[in-house]
Formats: C-alpha cells, structure tokens, sequence
C-alpha cells in the first residue's frame, strides 16, 4: 500500500516526482502530497484526493528545488483528509517524511515525545516518527557528520512494526534518507540523480539500475552518490541489478484502462510463461531456480499453498490439478491465517507462496514463518528483486510484465498456468507416464492460442455485460478446478464494480445459496465438457426453475449443452483438463471489466483497494 517517490539531482524535483507518482498511483490514491528542499526551507503540498489535484496545486513550487520526496496514500491510521496525507513535517519544520507501513507502538512514541514539546497536526501514526527523528536530531552535536542520517538510525532502532520512509531535513537541502522494514523500497541509481521509491515503475524511463532495499537497511542519498548501511550502522556492499522492461509495458498505449490492457495482454504473458520450460522430450517442465534437486522433490510428501486475494484462488486451483496429475496431497492456507496458527506440518512437507508482487506482507510473514520452522520454501512471483523472491529458498518466476491494474488478470491466469507446469513436472517425478507428459506439454504451448480465441470474443461479453450491469446481486458456480474459478469471478466482479457477488462450488447451491435465487440475482455457471457435465446442467435446470437468470461458460458442444440452456452462453475451445481454468477465467474478466465501465466505476482505481498489500 501507498506509494513513496525521492527524487535528488540536478533537474526540477517536482515534475519528475509528481510523474512517479502517477505510476504508483495503483498503491493508493486516498491523498498525496510533496515537499521539496526550497531556498528558504521547505515547502510542502497536500492534498486528498488523486495526484491530478496535487498537480493543480503544485503548479507554483519553483523549477530550482531539485530535492524531494512524495507520497500517494492508501488510508491506515486516521481519514481522508489534507492534514492526514503525507508528507508529515515534525512540529519544528525541519524534517519531512513518508512512511508507507504501520507504526504500531505510535502511542507510545507519541506520548514521549508530546512529554518533550513535539506538537501534532495529523491523526496518523506516520507523524510521530518525524518528531522523533527531530528529537534525536536535537540531540546530536551541531556540525556533526552525518548527523542527519544517524537521526533516522536512532529513531528507527525505537520503532515497532513496518515501515518504508522517505525523509528531508532542512539542514541537509541535497540528502535524502530512506529505510525499510517490512515495506518495500527500491534505489534508483542515476547518472547525476538517485531516487527512492516503492516500486520501480516510479523510475523507468530515468534508470533501469536498481538497488533491491533489504529489511533493517538505510539508503543516504545525494545527486552524485548513496550510501547503503543497516540502522545498527553496518555497511552494507549493495548490489545493483538491471530492470529488464520498458517504460512502454507500464504505459496505456491504445487502451482506457490498465485492466483491458492487462487482459488483452494474457496470451503474451502466458506464452512468456512457458518459453523455454519444457524439456528436450517434451514430456515435462523444467524450472531453473527451484535449487531443490529432484531426488529430494520424490521425498516430499504433502504440498502446502499460502497466499492472499486473487492469488489464494491460484493456489486452489493448484491444488486440484497437483493431486490429480501429482497425486501429492496438497493444503492451501491464507497466508494472513497461516502466519499465526501453530499448524501441525509433516516433516516432508514443501511450503509454496504466490505472490504477484512478490511484497505481500501476510504472504512475506508466511514464508518467514514456514523458513523458521525449518520447511524447504518455493514462491511464484511476478517481480525480480522482490522480497519473497530474495527470501525464498527457490523459486518460478512469471514473466508477466507490470501488472498495474488494481485487479489483478494476467498475474492470475499466469500463476495458473505455472501450477499446471508445476503439477506436470511433480507427476512426471512419480508416476505420470511419459506419453500422459506430452500430451499435457502439448495442451500447454496451446494455451497463448486457445486465450486469443477466448478474447476474441469480447464483443459478444461486452454485449451481455450491458444486459447485466443493473443487477446488484450475482452467483458464481462452478465444480471441482471450476470452483476456484467461480470465486475469481465473483472476487473480479465485487472489486471493480461493487456489485455483491459469491462463488459455490455448484453442488453446495442447494445447499443454503438457492435461497438467493430469484429474477434479481443472476448465476454465473462454469460446465466444462466432462464427467460433471451432466451434474451442471441439471444445477442450471433447478435455477432456471425459480426464474433465475443464467449466463453459462462452457466448452461443451451444442448438442450436449443447447442454445436455449441459458439466457447468454459464452462459449470457450475444448482443451485439456490443465489448462481448462485458464480459459474459463478470461470470459469473467472481461464481464467484470465491461460492467463496471457500464457502471461508470474507476476500474483501475476501486475504491478501498490498493495493488500491493503491504500493511496488515
């Protein structure tokens, strides 16, 4: 959540930080603010709402202030108001801050230093570190190197919970002081200019040199250097990777939305998926960074998933297609329940997390726990450098490209994609036959066509879409891998166009739901072709019997399930088992996306959410 940007070089910093924050919208868009190193101190804007209404206001701060920091704000502590957006400035101006996280011992920091003369302006929990850095501050001999940065460090050391920040002093007009604990935050390494932020996309088009920040690290940075040491004052040999995309794959281009992009981008991103990870043979996966030899892979007895939203569907449809191709038991668990159960785990057990940002916190704090305890760990992630993805054991990344829409689609049906690989290569180590390898190997290069055939059809849903859009209730059903599927669509359908949607398995409708069912409250079915077929139908029929309207997604022919079925049938190719949710799930995503736009809903922005969760 919330977005951070720095900015300090030899241009104008208010531009450079206000387009940052643009691109980092996607973390929170409640409020945003600036401040900047000025002449005559600091000067400091605030405003609720988007970044275009900080942009209005900003008009006026003067091309020569070439340091600054900037915040777009997801509301923890305290309203949607200008006082409560960030940048919080300690009550005797010298400092400026950011802080993307939760203090949680804020109360306590906020008496010691009201007992010291520090005043409040702001009901957040951010604003008591900016006075507490002021207090140390005060503390440290006048002239002193680096008296600034050691601030920070000592107000950190008092600190409990999470946090990226993003300081200013008015004493150190070209410095800017970053840290992390829980939260992430990135160094741009530039040619006369460094900036901080909380995702790299905030930088892309000024650098691709990047420095990962890890937890308890402290980033000092100026125009012509940085400094990377801990808060307990170590020094810290950074690494500096490279940025492997375009500032054109985090950019619009011909679409309305981020999440019609994103959606109209799955088969390249799932045909990035699979380059390159099969054998010579073509009888399995193969995955270059799980670094767990497949000998010790045969050991393993159970599998367990963690993750959170859209991604814990992910792992539910893993887990139907590992134990029928694996034949390995497999648990999913939310990663925010997980990470405080003290949950009996069989020594053999391999613990897995998807993460698309690879910076979720309750999946970050599973996979610390799971590592605690002495489980071997593999993540699925989307982002190099990420935490999860330098904290894990090993791991499988997607090759989406930035996902910059709030919803998430094409991290979705990546991730599935990738457990349909992982369920192929776990049963070619026991016992899927060499013959059943190629034919799933086979039904998984099909899948970047099968995916351009389903969205070809994105007139026709767009066209059912505006047939729906008044109804304030929906059900989504669907069995076995289905069921995972049905809850990714009433998920889609609840986040972008505030519609209350649910998602049954179909069996369980009779079973309390069909209470729901009436001319108001539409069903969404999933009935692929296969052994439940029969089993769907007949849960359309008691629907329909009670004046439900239905929609129906299905690969089955006409003549096992006929026109006059449904009210509206979406159609989908007949395909191999593995990858049938794939294509079930892209029909859904374009309902959901053109009846929140009928709806007149700010699709990439939802009110309430953020992309990347990074607070509890």
């Amino acid at each position: 959540m919330c977005g951070i940007v720095g900015y300090v070089g030899k241009q104008a910093a208010s531009g450079i930080l206000l387009e940052g924050l643009k691109r980092l919208e996607y973390r929170g868009y409640d409020s945003a603010g600036l401040a900047v190193s000025a002449k005559n101190g600091m000067e400091v804007i605030k405003k609720a709402g988007r970044v275009d209404n900080l942009a209005r206001a900003s008009s006026g701060v003067p091309d020569s202030a070439h340091t600054g920091i900037a915040h777009t704000r997801w509301a923890t502590h305290g309203r949607v108001t200008d006082a409560n957006a960030h940048p919080h400035v300690s009550s005797d101006g010298k400092f400026a801050l950011c802080h993307n996280g939760v203090i949680e011992n804020y109360l306590a920091i906020k008496k010691f230093c009201e007992n010291h003369g520090y005043t409040f302006q702001s009901e957040t929990d951010t604003e008591v570190l900016a006075n507490l850095i002021a207090y140390h501050y005060q503390k440290e001999p006048v002239g002193m190197k680096k008296r600034f940065l050691c601030a920070v460090r000592k107000a950190l050391l008092h600190v409990e919970g999470t946090y990226g920040i993003a300081v200013l002093c008015t004493d150190a007009p070209g410095e800017i002081v970053g840290a992390r604990k829980g939260s992430p935050l990135v160094v741009g390494v530039g040619n006369g200019e460094n900036m901080l932020a909380s995702d790299v996309s905030a930088f892309i088009g000024r650098t691709q040199n990047v420095i990962y920040l890890d937890d308890g690290q402290v980033a000092d940075l100026t125009a012509d250097d940085f400094n990377i040491t801990t808060v307990a004052d170590e020094a810290v040999d950074p690494v500096i990777a490279k940025v492997d995309w375009e500032i054109e794959q985090a950019e619009l281009g011909r679409f309305t939305h981020f999440m019609e992009k994103e959606i109209f981008e799955q088969p390249n991103a799932l045909e990035n998926a699979i380059r390159g990870r099969f054998s010579d043979d073509q009888s399995t996966a193969k995955f270059g960074g799980l670094n767990i030899d497949p000998l010790m892979l045969r050991g393993i007895d159970r599998l367990l998933f963690c993750a959170c939203g859209t991604a814990w569907h992910a792992c539910l449809v893993a887990e139907y297609l590992i134990e029928r191709y694996a034949r390995i038991p497999v648990e999913v668990e939310y990663a925010s329940e997980f990470r405080y159960r003290n949950a009996p785990l069989d020594k053999n057990t391999l613990v897995l997390v998807i993460s698309q940002s690879g910076e979720t916190v309750d999946t970050l704090e599973a996979l610390r726990e799971a590592k605690r305890k002495g489980f071997r760990t593999l993540a699925i992630t989307n982002v190099v450098g990420s935490t999860i993805a330098r904290e894990t054991d090993g791991g499988i990344y997607q090759h989406a490209g930035p996902e910059i829409g709030v919803a998430s689609t094409k991290a979705f049906t990546s991730q599935i994609l990738l457990a349909a690989m992982l369920a192929l290569y776990f049963g070619r180590l026991r016992d899927l036959s060499f013959t059943e390898g190629r034919e799933m190997v086979e039904a998984l290069r099909k899948v970047p066509g099968l995916a351009s055939q389903v969205l070809d059809q994105a007139d026709k849903i767009k066209t059912i879409a505006k047939k729906y859009a008044h109804y304030e209730d929906f059900l989504f059903l669907g069995r076995q891998a289905m069921f995972p599927i049905a809850l990714e669509g009433a998920l889609k359908l609840k986040e972008i166009s505030y519609i209350h949607a649910e998602g049954y398995p179909a069996a369980e409708m009779k079973h309390g739901p069909i209470a729901l069912i009436s001319p108001e409250c539409p069903s969404v079915f999933f009935a692929p072709r296969g052994e439940v077929l029969k089993k769907i139908i007949s849960n359309i029929q008691e629907i329909r019997a009670r004046k439900g309207p239905v929609i129906c997604i299905t690969s089955a022919p006409r003549d096992e399930l006929p026109e006059d079925l449904a009210d509206d049938i979406i159609r989908v190719p007949d395909a191999h088992a593995s990858v049938e949710p794939i294509l079930f799930t892209l029909p859904i995503q374009l309902l959901a996306y053109y009846i929140a736009c009928e709806r007149r809903c700010d699709v990439d922005k939802p009110r309430n959410l953020a992309k990347s969760v990074t607070v509890e």
